[in-house]
Order: structure tokens, then C-alpha cells, then sequence
């Protein structure tokens, strides 16, 4: 009888798993019973069981296995036993029978969805829908309209599941039960009316008119489910974030129905609101209050899952308003001592984020007691939220950087210390005050590290900030201790920082060279190597003299070849008397441009998308330019473009372009990746049509040797166009190579051969690339001090925009100009704006421009323009992109606008040319035309003397 008595939960034994041990042979053999003549309905039952517990676990049966488990299964509805019944139903699903097993269980399938047990009924429809297919979809249709009306709320629920799944295959079939569907979200059953709103949904999603239809006949009081009022809540967020606020009242719709539902009776609803309320798009703080409220509320619920509901919703609007969620801090703090450590962390978190400088030093208080009682993951979220609250109150950086040092020393896993360390790294960085006892911190935490990655980021950061330090000295100690206690790497990293100290102190010399002659002698050959390179090149004699510059730059500056390259080079030196050229090093960047692709394909692109920061890389692509012969005569490289997709993701061959802007060139230079393993491409060049951008000529190209699986190369293409001119065009390229096979046991290509070439995608040179980002620190007053000499002002028509944000951002990314002072962020209830952008034009012209937007209620937007400039075409080309971006913001707006001579509102630009077709060969013909209009006012024709010249 021991063995039928319930374990105590402390018991040491191991709990019994009736699964343990089985296996599939012995479970198909056993799978037999199912075809005795007399049927065991338990043990039919248990062998089903194990059936469907192997499929779960992965396991895969063959095709005759399952065929002949299937058609014993077939064989048990002949049993009365429900239990049983319901067995069979599972593991048919499970099996998923081909076509033509399926008929073998139709038949009975359809008479149990017509059986008067309710139970058969609804496990019924839920296999057929499962395994059929649209053929016998239209024969049980039928059924299954009357299966969603049915008076069983077990039946219903089970047909408006099935169409929800069915939608997914058979969306044509599922849409013609629209009817029913909306008889069935008039239910009075919970579960019927929640799953008949989602199907209703999903048919209608495609239809934003219909969805909005739908959500404001509901929201009128016609759902009673939870379940229901919570999907309906979902649904209505989303009208709002589709629909813009009431111009004339600023009142959102619908917020009187979220609003309303926080005083719903059921939590989750209630919940489910106030989240919906938080997540608004612009939500104002009035909007917030009645949220916060319930979200408080929750707070000192005895339900956990509703006081994580509640810290989670309000820790994620505190990142954007910490104001609003102040109230809700003297109950948060409460929550720190929480049960849950999930509660307590994202409480903790909140308060950090909302709390103010006078509650830092008790809020570290509790935090102590708190943090040896969570997980590393959780430690690891409570130390951004401390870095991001002492970057926010500097003043209090000791307290903080005194918690951080005493956590370091706590037990605790590699991520969890880098998280602390590089905490502690930005805020010396960003607190000079902090840089003494921040460091004294790291040295102290190096003593006892036993992450070797972390060691030799903290020796490498003492090396760059300890000389600066009023007394370099004292960190001496700490550093030469990693030279006798740890392993190679670390000894390594430490004789650098060494050397860096000696190289930048001259004071400290004498006892630097004292500790790297030790140096020399030490077992590892890279430490020994250091040693002896420091030594020879900083001066070993012992002398206190300043360090040469060139010294310093050869030892601890940037190098200026990449070190792929140079690691290739260092791999195919043969050892000889010609020793190692190091300008034998190819200084072509072959990983850069790769990591830069990668990157750009997480990035928006469009209209829409946000302004481009200045590149990191000007400086790398300016060396690899002046590198090449041929290029080098073409002056100063005025702007390099982002990389721009030429070819789909994950193709056979992956290329982007960058375009480098000179004042009287364009080199374009493509990125290439091969990405089949098999093959070597050599000889690779890009073949450039610009038929369709006329002002540009070809001068060079320089084709790409050799291009092995997955090693990034470039091949560069050289333009002339006329000098200081914004010449726009379309370009068409073909990318040309020689394809080798290549052996994949010996890695050697074939000796020939065969030419072939690659379709990839169009680009074009627009206006913006004339146009360098740079911003001024005081807009008014550099406005002022261009004056008015070379001033334009005019208005125009944008047309009707989706929002005004969306019309100024549109503006913004079409001119290429830097945002100044903020004014990129158009408020959610504004109905004007104004937009302030400063730039360098090329020629090194400074540009500034003023826009001032507004919007009616018809969502028209008009935009008035005033631009200074030292120069006057530049205000000229600016006025031409603005009317532009009144067509559209696209060349072929631009064509259109040509052919019917009329624009948008006052800024339209006068007919160009007769409406023959053949005066207008290609849009961004027309659209270079345009410009060259911008630059000379008084051009009288375009076209054979039909055009009417343009005016301001």
C-alpha cells in the first residue's frame, strides 16, 4: 500500500514518471490491442497515450508506422467508451493522415459532428477541420455554419476555433461565415463570444473601414465576456494608432471607452486598459492620471500576478514619462521587500528611474539588503538602472559608485561584472570628478579577478586614463602585480599599460624600465616580445626625456592599414633576408563595408526614416580613396553616402553601393560578398549605363582581382561631372566576373574559368548627397550672421500628409540638413510647427534653413521656407527640393508635375515642356532640368523653346 501514499514535497525519493523508459518498438507492438475483437478500452486508452507522448517528445514514426497506427485507430470507433472516444480524436490530429487516408475516417468524422452527444460533436469538427482539405471543406460548410450558432457554447467555441485555424489555408471559404460569425458575438457564452470576435477580426483586418465599423458598434456595450472586452480593448488601441486626434478638440476616439473600462468589475480588463492608455502614441499626462491611478492600485493588490502587471507597465512608462509614475514611489518601495524577486527588481528599477536626488542615499540603503537575494540577470538590470541614475544626478556619484564598488567584490558570473565594470568605465568617462576613486575601484577589483577578459579591458582603460591622473604613480603597483600573478594574457596586457605609463609620464621612466627589464625574462614569448619592443622604442637607457611624438603614435595609436590585412600579410611572408614591408600592406577595407551592410539592413529606410548621423568611417573611406591611383588627383572628399542595398538578402552574391562625393567627381564604390562556398570569383567589375544620368562622364574603374567565399571585397567605379554642380541621376549596373569552381576537400579553385554576369538593382545620385550634415551649436545667431544678402522665401503646398510629423520628417530627410536645437520632435497635438536645419553645401557653402508647417483639418500641409546661404545658387537649389518634396518627394512626381505644368499651392513650378512624349525621355531627365532651372532663373526654354522660364 506504501507505493499508492502521497509524497511529502521534501521527500528525497524521485517522483515516478509512468513515461519513464518507454520506447517506440515496444509501444508499436503494444499499439496491436487495437485490433482484438474484443476492445479494452483502458488499455486502449494507455497505449494512445504513450503514442501521443512519443510524438511530443519529437519522436518521428516512419510512413508505415504511422499508416498502420492510424488504420488500427480507424478501427476503434466502434467503441461507446467517451473516454476513449476522445483518445482517438487526439491522436488523429496528431498523425496528421495523408489524402487519401483521410476518407477512411470521413465518414465517421461527419456522423459524430452530427451525433447528439455534444462532446462528439465538437471534437468532431475539430479533427475534420484539422485534416481536411478544401475539397470536403465544401461539403461539411453546412455543418459547420451551424455549428458556430449553436446552442452548446462547447459546440460553438469548437467551430469558431476551427476557422480561426482554417482562415490560414482556406481564407475564401472561412469569410462566407461573416454572418454567423456576428450572430455568434451576440452570445451570452464567455468563451463564444471571445473566440467569434477573434475570428470576426482576422476576416476583416484587411479592411481598416470595416475594423473601425466593428469596434464602434462593440464598444457601445455589446460584449459581456472579459475574455471578449480584453481582445476588444487590443483591437480599439489599434483604430486609435491607425486614426489621428480630433483637430478641433484634441480628444482622441475612442479613449472614453478605455477610460471607461478602468472601472470595469473584472481585473483583467481593468488591466488590460490602463496598459492600453500607457502604450498610446504621444499620450499626454491627463491621459496618464486615470492609468496611474488603477495601476497604483494594483500595486498593493495580494494577487503577485497583479502586482507584476501593474510595477512592469509602470516601469516601461517610466522611460518616457518618470514624472507621471512619482506618485506610485512610496508604494513601489514597499515592493522591494516583495516575496517575488521579479516584483522587487522591476520596483527597484522604477525607482530609479523616477526617484529624485534627495532619495538616492536611502534608496541605496534598501537596495543593499536586496541585491544578494536575486539572480545575476536581475543584478544585471538593477546596474543600468544605477548608471543611468548617476549620469543623471552626477552629484551623486560617490554614493553610487560606492555601491557599484561593493557589489563588484560580492560572488557573482562574468556578464553580471562586466555589467558593473563598464558602469563604472561611462561614468569616469562621463564624471571627471569620478575618475580618481573610479580607478582606485578597478584596481582594487583586479587584485582578485579571475575573468581574464575583464582584467585586460580594466589594464587597457588604466593605460588610457591613469597618466592623466594627478598621480600616475600610485596605480604602478597594481599593475605590475598582474605581471607576477597572472596568466599570459593578463602579463601581456600589463607590460602595454606599462609602457603607456612610461611613454606619457616622463617622470616615471626610470622605474617603468626598471620593471620591464624584468619583463624580459618572463616564460611567455608575447610578454617577453612586448617588453623588449617597449624597451628599444621608448628609450631604455634610463634617461627622463619626452617621449618622441612618432614613438607614441607607432606604439599606441590607430593603425592605418586594416588588420586583416595585415595579419595576411604577416601569414604569406616567407622568412628571408628582405625583411617584412609593411607598405606592401593592401589598405583596401575589406571587413569595414561588410559589418557596415549588416548594419544597414536593421535600419529604416524611406521618407520616414530618421536622419543619418555623420559616418564613423569618413576617415577610413577618405585613406582608401587617396590610396588608389587615379583617384588621389580628385581633391578632398567632400560626403560618403550610407551604403545602399543592390541586391536582395541572402542572394547568391550580395552587393551595396557608397557613394562618395568630390566637388567634380563621384566614385562609386561597391561592396561585394560572395556567398557560395563553392565557387572563386575573379575579375570582378560592375558595369555602369548612366544614359539616364547625362551630366555624368566615366573616367576609371577599378576592377576587383579576386573574390573568395566570404571574404568582402570592392570594386570602384570613377565619374566626372561639371564643378560644384548638384548633378542627380539614375544608374544602371550589371555585376561581370570570371566563375570558378572550387574543390571543397582542397580548397583550390579550377584553372579556367567561365565569364558571367549578375543583374543587380538601380541607384541613384539625388540632392541630399550634396548635402553635409553639420550642425550650430546657436542657430539665431548664425542665422543673423549670414544677413539677408542671399535670403529666399517662399511657400508651398506639401499636399494632404498622414500627420505633420510625417511632413516635416519627409522635408528633413529629402533637404539632407541637420536638425538644430531639437526641433526635429513635432508635439502629438500640434498643428503647427516649426523646423530649424543647418548644413554645409558642397563647396563648403554653410547653409541654414527655417520651416515653418502648418496642417488644416483636412490634413493639408502647407510649408513656408526662408534659407540663408553664403552663396547664392545654394538658396536656389534648396527652393527646387522643397518643390520636390510638394510632388511627392519622388522623381517620377516630378516627371508628372513636368508633363502637366501645375504643382501644388503657391509653390508650383510653371509647364516645362509640350505634352509630346517624346520631348520627355526619362524622369530623372526632367528632374535634372528641374535643378538646373533652381540655378538660373532666367533660362527662357528647356525644351526647343516651349517652356516658360522659371521664377521665384
Amino acid at each position: 500500500m506504501d507505493q499508492y501514499v502521497k509524497k511529502d514535497d521534501d521527500h528525497d525519493e524521485e517522483e515516478y514518471s509512468p513515461f519513464s523508459g518507454i520506447e517506440k518498438g515496444a509501444v508499436l507492438q503494444e499499439a496491436r490491442v487495437f485490433n482484438d475483437p474484443q476492445i479494452d478500452s483502458r488499455r486502449c486508452s494507455q497505449v494512445i497515450t504513450k503514442l501521443l507522448y512519443l510524438l511530443n517528445q519529437g519522436e518521428t514514426f516512419t510512413k508505415t508506422e504511422a499508416t498502420e497506427v492510424f488504420f488500427s485507430v480507424t478501427k476503434l470507433f466502434q467503441a461507446r467508451d467517451i473516454g476513449l472516444r476522445r483518445m482517438v480524436y487526439l491522436i488523429i490530429k496528431e498523425l496528421s493522415p495523408s489524402s487519401d487516408e483521410v476518407i477512411i475516417v470521413t465518414s465517421s468524422l461527419m456522423k459524430d459532428m452530427n451525433s447528439k452527444t455534444d462532446m462528439y460533436r465538437a471534437n468532431a469538427i475539430r479533427v475534420l477541420c484539422r485534416i481536411t482539405d478544401g475539397t470536403l471543406l465544401t461539403q461539411i460548410e453546412r455543418y459547420l455554419k451551424q455549428a458556430i450558432v449553436d446552442k452548446n457554447p462547447v459546440v460553438a467555441s469548437a467551430a469558431l476555433v476551427s476557422g480561426i485555424h482554417l482562415l490560414q489555408t482556406n481564407p475564401e471559404i472561412v469569410k462566407r461565415w461573416s454572418n454567423e460569425v456576428q450572430e455568434a458575438v451576440q452570445s451570452r457564452a464567455a468563451l463564444v463570444q471571445f473566440h467569434a470576435l477573434a475570428l470576426l477580426q482576422q476576416i476583416r483586418q484587411n479592411d481598416r473601414l470595416a475594423v473601425s465599423k466593428l469596434v464602434t458598434s462593440l464598444t457601445k456595450g455589446a460584449v459581456r465576456s472579459p475574455l471578449a472586452q480584453c481582445l476588444l480593448i487590443r483591437y480599439t488601441s489599434q483604430v486609435i494608432r491607425e486614426s489621428s486626434m480630433n483637430n478641433q478638440t484634441g480628444d482622441r476616439p475612442f479613449y472614453d471607452y478605455l477610460e471607461g473600462c478602468l472601472r470595469h468589475k473584472a481585473e483583467m480588463v481593468i488591466f488590460e486598459a490602463a496598459r492600453a492608455i500607457t502604450e498610446l502614441n504621444g499620450v499626454t499626462s491627463r491621459e496618464l492620471t486615470p492609468a496611474i491611478t488603477v495601476l497604483q492600485l494594483f500595486l498593493s493588490s495580494s494577487k503577485p500576478v497583479l502586482r507584476f502587471a501593474a510595477v512592469r507597465t509602470l516601469n516601461k512608462v517610466a522611460m518616457t514619462h518618470p514624472m507621471a509614475v512619482t506618485t506610485c514611489n512610496i508604494d513601489m518601495e514597499s515592493l522591494i521587500s516583495d516575496q517575488n524577486r521579479s516584483i522587487a527588481t522591476l520596483a527597484i528599477t522604477t525607482l530609479l528611474k523616477t526617484g529624485n536626488e534627495s532619495g538616492v542615499d536611502r534608496l541605496m540603503k534598501q537596495i543593499t539588503s536586496f541585491m544578494s537575494d536575486i539572480a545575476d540577470e536581475f543584478k544585471i538590470v538593477v546596474v543600468d538602472a544605477i548608471r543611468s541614475l548617476c549620469l543623471k544626478f552626477p552629484l551623486k556619484f560617490r554614493t553610487l559608485m560606492n555601491f557599484l564598488s561593493n557589489i563588484l567584490r560580492e560572488e557573482g558570473g562574468f556578464e553580471y561584472k562586466k555589467a558593473i565594470i563598464d558602469s563604472i568605465i561611462i561614468i569616469i568617462t562621463n564624471i571627471p570628478d569620478a575618475k580618481e576613486s573610479g580607478l582606485l575601484h578597478l584596481c582594487e577589483f583586479i587584485e582578485d579577478c579571475e575573468f581574464t577578459y575583464l582584467s585586460t579591458q580594466i589594464l587597457h582603460f588604466l593605460g588610457i586614463e591613469g597618466p592623466k591622473t594627478s598621480d600616475p604613480s600610485k596605480y604602478i603597483r597594481y599593475i605590475y602585480n598582474r605581471v607576477i600573478l597572472e596568466n599570459a594574457t593578463v602579463r601581456a596586457s600589463a607590460v602595454s599599460t606599462l609602457a603607456k605609463f612610461g611613454s606619457m609620464v616622463d617622470s616615471l621612466k626610470p622605474r617603468i624600465f626598471v620593471l620591464l627589464r624584468r619583463c624580459l625574462y618572463d616564460n611567455d614569448d608575447e610578454v617577453r616580445d612586448r617588453a623588449t619592443l617597449y624597451l628599444n622604442t621608448i628609450g631604455g637607457d634610463g634617461s627622463v626625456v619626452e617621449t618622441n611624438k612618432d614613438v607614441k603614435e607607432f606604439l599606441f595609436g590607430s593603425l592605418d592599414l586594416p588588420l586583416a590585412n595585415l595579419e595576411t600579410g604577416l601569414k604569406n611572408y616567407e622568412p628571408s633576408e628582405e625583411p617584412f614591408d609593411i607598405s606592401s600592406v593592401s589598405k583596401e577595407v575589406k571587413s569595414q563595408p561588410f559589418a557596415e551592410k549588416k548594419a544597414a539592413a536593421r535600419k529604416p529606410t524611406g521618407l520616414g526614416a530618421p536622419p543619418a548621423g555623420p559616418t564613423s568611417t569618413a576617415d577610413s573611406y577618405e585613406k582608401l580613396l587617396m590610396s588608389i591611383p587615379g583617384f588621389s588627383t580628385f581633391g578632398q572628399l567632400f560626403k560618403s553616402s550610407a551604403p545602399v542595398e543592390l541586391t536582395e538578402s541572402e542572394t547568391e552574391y550580395e552587393v551595396n553601393v557608397v557613394k562618395h562625393i568630390f566637388d567634380q567627381h563621384v566614385v562609386f564604390q561597391y561592396n561585394c560578398t560572395n556567398t557560395i562556398p563553392e565557387q572563386l570569383l575573379e575579375e570582378v567589375t560592375i558595369v555602369v549605363d548612366a544614359s539616364e544620368a547625362e551630366e555624368f562622364e566615366e573616367l576609371a574603374t577599378k576592377p576587383l582581382k579576386s573574390l573568395p567565399y566570404g571574404t568582402p571585397g570592392q570594386s570602384f567605379v570613377a565619374f566626372e561631372k561639371p564643378k560644384g554642380v548638384p548633378a542627380v541621376g539614375k544608374f544602371t549596373n550589371v555585376l561581370r566576373f570570371i566563375v570558378k569552381e572550387v574543390d571543397p576537400s582542397s580548397g583550390e579553385a579550377e584553372e579556367y574559368g567561365v565569364e558571367d554576369e549578375y543583374q543587380l538593382e538601380e541607384f541613384e545620385v539625388v540632392a541630399a548627397d550634396y548635402m553635409l550634415k553639420v550642425g550650430v551649436s546657436n542657430f539665431r545667431n548664425a542665422w543673423e550672421s549670414l544677413g539677408p544678402d542671399f535670403e529666399r522665401v517662399d511657400e508651398y503646398g506639401l499636399g494632404p500628409r498622414e500627420s505633420l510629423k510625417e511632413a516635416v520628417s519627409a522635408v528633413i530627410n529629402l533637404l539632407g540638413m541637420q536638425p538644430c536645437e531639437g526641433t526635429e520632435v513635432v508635439a502629438a497635438n500640434s498643428r503647427s510647427h516649426t523646423c530649424l536645419l543647418s548644413g554645409v553645401y558642397i563647396g563648403n557653402v554653410k547653409v541654414l534653413v527655417r520651416l515653418s508647417f502648418g496642417v488644416d483639418s483636412t490634413k493639408e500641409v502647407a510649408m513656408k521656407l526662408a534659407v540663408r546661404s553664403e552663396d547664392e545658387a545654394c538658396p536656389m537649389w534648396l527652393k527646387g527640393s522643397c518643390w520636390l518634396a510638394g510632388q511627392g518627394g519622388d522623381v517620377d512626381g516630378v516627371a508628372g508635375a513636368a508633363r502637366g505644368g501645375r504643382g501644388r499651392g503657391r509653390g508650383e513650378l510653371p509647364k516645362l515642356c509640350s505634352d509630346k512624349a517624346s520631348d520627355i525621355r526619362s524622369s530623372a531627365v526632367i528632374l535634372k532640368r528641374i535643378f538646373r532651372c533652381c540655378f538660373n532663373e532666367n533660362l527662357p526654354m528647356l525644351f526647343g523653346g516651349r517652356g516658360a522660364a522659371v521664377k521665384d
